[in-house]
């Protein structure tokens, strides 16, 4: 079994816990890594060691208002369903969208992100921003949303960029039973993508889980996590990293 190093860093003032495999040598493919609502970085240390165990530099971050910074007065807000916070939601979601170009250049200037190999995955809130980020960062290569929704996460109520979305490699994995992120929104956006992507429809893919629902079956979550590791690394292939 490949051996993890855990490092917690601060990204400007963002907090990550950093999972990359001892062996390598060299910027790596890497992967932001984002956390459903209340939750936080630490909440994903399975998933982390899963990517960097494949050989993926995996970036765990809290997002705006959680995990280590979240202000007291945030807590009983949080403690609600994304639902009943939609506002809010929507806030910090937009908010941790807007930080991911400066995440991918500080992962750049620490050395040990292979620029032109960065995606991102996350899940529930997570996916939602990995939606956004898609559109606005286009450094994106790569990128899994479980079980979230692209119509949630813009203050504004303004739509999706889907025009710049491609080429980034989308992943999208949704719970046919899910009330609390209904995968409807999701397998929308990729009616509208399809034509976006006629030039290499590899690159655009949408796994659903019938009978899942929202808080899935550990076996049905263990098979979502096993297909968002394998198309990360199918489009983050490793070319600046090596393991010795």
């Amino acid at each position: 079994m490949m051996t993890i190093d855990w490092t917690h860093a601060w990204l400007g003032e963002v907090p990550a816990l950093i999972a990359r495999p001892r062996a390598a040598i060299g910027p790596l493919p890497t992967v932001l890594w984002f956390h459903g609502w209340s939750a936080d970085k630490e909440v994903h240390r399975s998933e982390l060691a899963q990517l960097a165990g494949a050989g993926l530099l995996a970036v765990g971050i809290d997002s705006v208002g959680h995990g280590e910074r979240q202000p007291p007065e945030l807590a009983q807000h949080l403690a609600r369903s994304a639902r009943e916070a939609q506002p809010l939601f929507d806030s910090l979601v937009a908010e941790t969208v807007d930080e991911v170009p400066m995440l991918v250049d500080r992962l750049i200037d620490r050395g040990g992100a292979d620029a032109e190999r960065i995606g991102a995955a996350g899940v529930s809130m997570g996916a939602c921003i990995v939606y956004g980020a898609i559109a606005r960062e286009r450094r994106l290569r790569a990128a899994v949303a479980l079980l979230g929704s692209p119509a949630r996460g813009r203050p504004d109520g303004s739509r999706l960029a889907v025009d710049r979305f491609f080429p980034s490699a989308l992943l999208s994995v949704t719970a046919g039973a899910d009330v609390v992120v209904p995968p409807a929104a999701a397998a929308a956006l990729h009616a509208e993508l399809t034509d976006w992507y006629r030039n290499d429809p590899d690159r655009l893919c949408h796994q659903s889980f019938p009978d899942a629902e929202h808080l899935m079956k550990e076996t049905d979550w263990q098979q979502a996590i096993d297909s968002a590791c394998a198309w990360l690394l199918r489009f983050l292939a490793p070319t600046g990293g090596r393991l010795e």
